[in-house]
């Protein structure tokens, strides 16, 4: 009646002085609490903005559809069964509480509008760029509670015409929006792209991204299709593509808690009303293997805030120009050192986030903040100036890892010993050659180098070991819940090899054939196929093409390339360029001043202190004994002890 409440940008409650007193263009979602949400928007032909309508978010009707990330195929009889049997059988979920890694993680996104979509609102460039802002608004809210901000840094929309050819075949609109994506990496840096399209996709798909290919310069983004009048449906569907981006896959029976009333669970393998917005154990687990396993290195650095969407506002949780500090909303404000009420710092504090502050102080210069996870990843410093750990660095993509048995991509030394032990566990190996060449061959469901919208592609023999993995293992069946074995006999002279594949079968997608680009049974991309050879999207391909070996030549022989394609020193060379003497390390990583150079400089200083002690207690000996000398008819005793 007389009580009007107010949503602008962020899920902030805002009660007016003068009810008669609203802010133009006012609209969002409201959540009071895990279960309850309400939507507020203009109405319609209000050119003042006077009118809102307030209602029900579970009210919103959504089109039932479809991820994309799907591998099942009806067409053979003997592993239905077997795939029957998966569905049916009750899930163990663990429903303890897990932590989560307590660093702050930023996505920079970019998100795309193709002309359909800027057609479908009329093409009104700011309507259509009101839905993508409060959707991107969404998908931040949706990973907050994983310590993961997603900063929208660029918008762009195709009003006049479309840059890729984007058609209802999500495969092929995928491929060409992805090597757009890359193409215009070095103008537009970005960690993941997002592309929204009016266009309906074929069949029931609304999206469609790579598994696991967060931060990849090649592959890091997904294809929405706006199956919804309201932004929190686009918002829900960019959320479960960027999820399967971070490693998450289809929900599995028994994981999602939430139940369908209350809005579903966002990484659920079909969509429909009431729309979903919560993730679940499951999703968290996959996410933390995903980043413990070094992916998403990317994601460390906070972003460029003047690049930002929404404005600059204190209580958002990013530090902006002219703030000390922000720590977020004062009501969830947690640092003992910031002021939340106005971002300023607590009286003698010098910092209050960040690994290289420790209570309220900066640590010291070359203080390690990030130690390598792996054989690829590099080490971190602070710099004793700000209270972020720099950027993470690792090693440029093609560098040889594992003694040369391997090449880094994405900052994870990828070997098939680890993806045959990820699969079967214990005691798995990569199967004999022979094994990757007979069954891939074949192109189908079992042995291929990929597929596309259902037709398999054969591997010739120099792309075989990029195609279905195949192991050596006792495992009665692979770890994954919703994966089965595809077993293979293959006679090699007198010996026959059980060659054991897997297909990974997502649940909740009818029987159409419908393959994503990645399939988790593929070898990954990343993974070395022969001698300088690595494997990309199913095909063994030169490394060269990564230019690792380019970019390292430039280090003289005492460095290697990171992915910034600058040189990290070994320990007695200065960057940049490795040629003069100096501590190691690079520009990009801070200051290499470790906690055993201070060690070796206070034993020096200690030395030196001893030394001159000792320096001058020979000299008063001496002056003693000449002393004596002067005085001879004085019987004494000189004693000096060195």
């Amino acid at each position: 009646s007389g009580i009007k409440i107010m949503l602008c940008g962020e899920a902030t409650l805002l009660p007016l002085q003068n009810p008669d007193e609203w802010f133009p263009s006012c609209q969002g979602m409201i959540t009071v609490n895990n279960s309850v949400s309400y939507m507020i928007e203009p109405l319609a032909n209000q050119t003042h903005s006077q009118g809102h309508v307030v209602f029900n978010a579970q009210s919103l009707k959504l089109p039932v559809g479809t991820c994309g990330h799907y591998h099942g195929d009806g067409n053979h009889s003997e592993s239905l069964q077997e795939l029957i049997d998966v569905m049916a059988k009750p899930q163990q979920t663990n429903r303890g509480r897990r932590d989560v890694s307590s660093s702050m993680k930023y996505v920079e996104l970019m998100v795309v509008a193709d002309h359909a979509e800027f057609v479908k609102h009329g093409q009104n460039l700011e309507s259509t760029k009101m839905k993508l802002l409060e959707a991107a608004n969404f998908v931040d809210k949706y990973y907050k509670s994983y310590n993961i901000r997603v900063a929208l840094i660029r918008l762009e929309i195709w009003n006049d015409q479309d840059k890729i050819t984007v058609t209802d075949n999500p495969y092929s609109t995928l491929s060409a929006f992805l090597t757009w994506r890359r193409k215009q990496l070095p103008q537009l840096p970005n960690d993941n792209a997002q592309l929204v399209t009016g266009v309906s996709f074929q069949g029931t798909i609304i999206g469609l991204a790579p598994l696991k290919a967060m931060c990849s310069e090649y592959q890091s983004g997904g294809v929405n299709s706006d199956h919804s009048g309201s932004a929190v449906g686009v918002a829900a569907t960019m959320a479960h593509e960027m999820g399967h981006n971070f490693g998450m896959n289809h929900d599995s029976p028994g994981c999602c808690l939430a139940q369908p009333n209350d809005g579903g669970c966002i990484m659920a393998a079909a969509t429909g009303d009431p729309f979903p917005r919560v993730f679940n154990p499951c999703n968290q687990k996959e996410l933390e293997h995903y980043l413990s396993s070094g992916g998403g290195k990317c994601l460390f650095n906070p972003p460029n805030t003047s690049v930002m969407y929404g404005g600059q506002r204190c209580g958002n949780g990013y530090l902006e120009e002219g703030e000390d500090c922000d720590c977020g909303e004062v009501e969830e404000c947690s640092s003992p050192c910031c002021n939340a009420n106005n971002c300023t710092l607590k009286i003698g504090a010098e910092c209050a986030h960040g690994v290289c502050c420790h209570e309220c102080k900066l640590k010291s210069p070359g203080v390690m903040c990030r130690p390598p996870s792996g054989s690829c990843d590099l080490p971190e410093y602070c710099d004793g100036k700000s209270e972020s750990c720099p950027a993470n660095f690792y090693l440029v993509d093609g560098s040889s890892c594992a003694g040369g048995s391997a090449y880094c991509y994405t900052g994870i030394c990828l070997t098939l010993e680890q993806q045959c032990l990820s699969l079967w566990g214990k005691d798995a190996r990569p199967a004999p050659d022979l094994c990757f060449t007979e069954v891939n061959k074949a192109g189908d469901l079992f042995g291929n180098c990929g597929s596309f919208m259902g037709t398999y592609r054969k591997c010739t023999e120099r792309d075989a070991k990029c195609g279905k993995i195949q192991c050596l293992s006792a495992a009665s069946k692979p770890l994954e819940s919703t994966a089965v074995a595809i077993d293979t006999n293959v006679q090699d002279g007198q010996q026959k090899i059980l060659c054991r594949g897997t297909h990974v079968y997502q649940r909740g997608q009818g029987n159409e054939e419908q393959s994503d680009t990645l399939d988790p049974g593929l070898v990954q991309t990343g993974t070395k196929c022969g001698e300088n050879a690595i494997c990309f999207e199913g095909e063994c391909r030169s490394a060269s093409f990564l230019q690792a070996d380019e970019c390292s030549a430039k280090c003289h022989g005492h460095g290697l390339c990171n992915n910034n394609h600058n040189c990290h020193c070994n320990s007695g060379w200065a960057p940049p360029f490795c040629e003069t003497s100096g501590p190691g390390g690079s520009w990009d990583s801070g200051p290499l001043i470790t906690h055993s150079n201070l060690y070796l400089v206070l034993v020096f200083l200690v030395l030196f202190f001893l030394l001159g002690l000792a320096v001058l207690g020979v000299c008063w000996c001496c002056k003693q004994k000449l002393l004596s000398t002067k005085s001879p008819t004085l019987p004494t005793t000189q004693i000096c002890i060195k």
